[in-house]
């Protein structure tokens, strides 16, 4: 294949340049393998993102690549999958010891979805153990640095997803999220996630296939790749029960006929629920001005908030009582102690704790589309400090306000998770230690085009994303 696109040159490109390439045959996908491995090469170093990688296994997919039925065509595009994922014959460790070396002979079911419309998987990124926790280290693979600031942490779980993207090492990756687990990483490294609808994309683990507490989602350098792999993702899986269909237009095509929204409604804090640093709530108020000069009408509007923390954190236990609880004891005595301690609470959970819970989530569901009705998005904090040191594994204050609990810091991601509800992390500008910062856009009721349409409208007028950087200075 002839042409002048250098290795760096399709690195660069964004994931949309690279299929519509890939799909008129301009480039090959093994020309894309080999530029995606030069460049881990290169910079995985510095960061320690993608740990395993599945060279040949890719270039054997690509081979045998053939166009099938469905509607959406990645044309061999090298994708990442988070180390929670099971890819069939690829090491799958879920940062922990007692399964580093894991091999599962059958992939999740979204991974399946993903190579039948032409992806193809190149590596595992890095995660913490089990994915609890917003630091991305664990003790088979290590840390994952933060790209822009190799000091800093990238946020987790997929840490090593986010930093990835933003380096260029792939064009696409997948993340799950509990609490933020998508969405704090993008914050912390300049690129876009999205925790979708449940059953948007996939629905809930193996063995709490009706949970909707977890979701996998996309994740990308830019708001429209994001669309591209929501559409990769999208549509019914006969083995989980949550899956809905795709929509009949695509989020890509919504995408691009979208104009800037007309009305946003922004909170700082939430009326005070979680502390923000002032450094935060001038980047986001910023981001904010500049959606106005859009024509955007941006109001102010805290979102329900009373006994969200415990609905959450009760919601989130018996998650885990429903799954890592019940892996065997050799495997479980490896865990760390916050993901033990959050096993311990979800099994001490009554039957008066769990109706609680789902009373409270269903008034606030309620509370939220009322508040939100006229509403394109609302625009919030994703979290409220900027990335600290990659050895902190969770700060023990924001803005002066301390946060005993590991999971305190994640407040802002709470709402979302307990009420199902799409929600985007895009980039709004940097921090003073040169880091990236996000803005959070929880839209109502699955319609993750209207939060699409707002992340849109803000990458628009925010510049300093969107190309791969280079962590080594």
């Amino acid at each position: 294949m002839t042409h002048d696109y250098t290795g760096p040159d399709l690195c660069a490109l964004t994931a949309t340049e690279a299929v519509e390439k890939l799909e008129k045959g301009e480039i090959s996908p093994l020309e894309m393998i080999d530029a995606a491995l030069a460049r881990i090469e290169a910079v995985e170093p510095a960061i320690n993102a993608m740990p395993t990688i599945c060279a040949e296994r890719a270039r054997e997919k690509a081979k045998a690549l053939k166009r099938g039925d469905e509607a959406v065509w990645l044309a061999g595009l090298p994708v990442a999958i988070k180390d929670l994922t099971p890819v069939e014959g690829v090491r799958t460790t879920w940062g922990t010891k007692a399964l580093a070396d894991f091999v599962p002979e059958e992939s999740d079911p979204m991974v399946e979805t993903l190579e039948a419309r032409g992806a193809v998987v190149l590596g595992k990124s890095n995660t913490p153990e089990m994915g609890a926790g917003a630091n991305t280290f664990n003790e088979v693979f290590g840390r994952t640095r933060n790209p822009w600031n190799t000091r800093l942490n990238p946020a987790g779980s997929s840490g090593g997803a986010a930093a990835a993207l933003a380096t260029g090492e792939v064009w696409l990756a997948n993340g799950s999220d509990v609490g933020g687990s998508l969405r704090t990483p993008a914050a912390y490294c300049g690129v876009v996630g999205m925790r979708p609808t449940p059953g948007r994309a996939s629905g809930g683990g193996r063995d709490y296939a009706f949970s909707g507490m977890g979701v996998q989602g996309p994740m990308a350098r830019t708001v429209e790749d994001c669309a591209l792999f929501l559409d990769a993702m999208a549509g019914t899986n006969p083995f989980q029960p949550l899956t809905f269909d795709a929509p009949a237009v695509s989020f890509r095509e919504t995408f691009r006929r979208a104009g800037p929204p007309k009305r946003v409604a922004f909170s700082a804090d939430w009326g005070g629920f979680a502390p923000v640093t002032r450094e935060v709530r001038d980047l986001m108020a910023a981001a904010m001005r500049r959606l106005e000069g859009l024509g955007t009408v941006v109001e102010e509007r805290d979102p329900p908030t009373e006994d969200l923390v415990e609905t959450n954190l009760t919601l989130r236990g018996l998650m885990m009582a429903a799954g890592p609880a019940n892996l065997p004891e050799e495997v479980r005595k490896h865990f760390k102690r916050t993901l033990s301690e959050n096993i311990e609470h979800g099994l001490s959970l009554t039957a008066a704790d769990i109706v609680k819970a789902e009373r409270r989530r269903s008034a606030m569901f309620l509370e939220m589309e009322v508040l939100t009705r006229g509403f394109d998005a609302l625009a919030c904090p994703v979290v409220g400090l900027a990335p600290l040191d990659s050895e902190v594994e969770y700060p023990l204050e924001v803005d002066g306000v301390p946060t005993p609990h590991y999971m305190d810091w994640l407040k802002f991601a709470f709402l979302a998770t307990t009420l199902g509800l799409p929600a985007i992390s895009v980039p709004i500008g940097f921090t003073s230690t040169g880091a990236p910062m996000g803005i959070q856009l929880i839209g109502r009721n699955r319609d993750e085009a209207g939060i699409l349409a707002v992340a849109k409208a803000i990458e628009s007028v925010t510049e300093g994303f969107g190309r791969p950087i280079d962590p080594r200075g």
